[in-house]
């Protein structure tokens, strides 16, 4: 087990229906799908694989953060995928995007900052540290 990198969630354990809306924070582990309204930040739990999916007619009004996610619709807030993110054609984020490896679709639009967050460099910089 030398790669830390997760594989995306291939199933969905959780749902929040198109005619659904959440007022409050939402905390997941395993997949969830988003296709109403959430007003409130959406998080996957430390420490276990986590992926959102945020379809065409979804809205997030918050901070969204985890290990992978796929957007199609609209997130005002920022966004965090520590592992990889995909911003399919329809979707729209208003807000800074913080990544690991990031696809991004023709019509996809970001009004934010693009920031690379590369693997983690903890074990180096110890190294480093101790070294000299």
């Amino acid at each position: 087990m030398f790669n830390k990198t997760s594989k995306p969630q291939n199933r969905i354990d959780s749902l929040i229906g198109a005619t659904t809306r959440i007022e409050g924070n939402v905390f997941f582990s395993g997949g969830l799908r988003v296709d109403g309204m959430v007003r409130g930040n959406v998080a996957g739990v430390d420490d276990q694989p986590a992926t959102l999916v945020v379809s065409s007619d979804a809205r997030i009004d918050g901070e969204v953060q985890a290990a992978h996610i796929v957007v199609n619709g609209t997130i005002n807030g920022p966004v965090h995928a520590t592992e990889t993110l995909e911003l399919q054609a329809g979707s729209r984020v208003k807000g800074d995007v913080y990544y690991k490896s990031i696809e991004i679709h023709q019509g996809a639009v970001v009004e934010g900052r693009l920031v690379h967050h590369p693997a983690e460099m903890k074990g180096v910089e110890l190294k480093l540290a101790s070294g000299g």
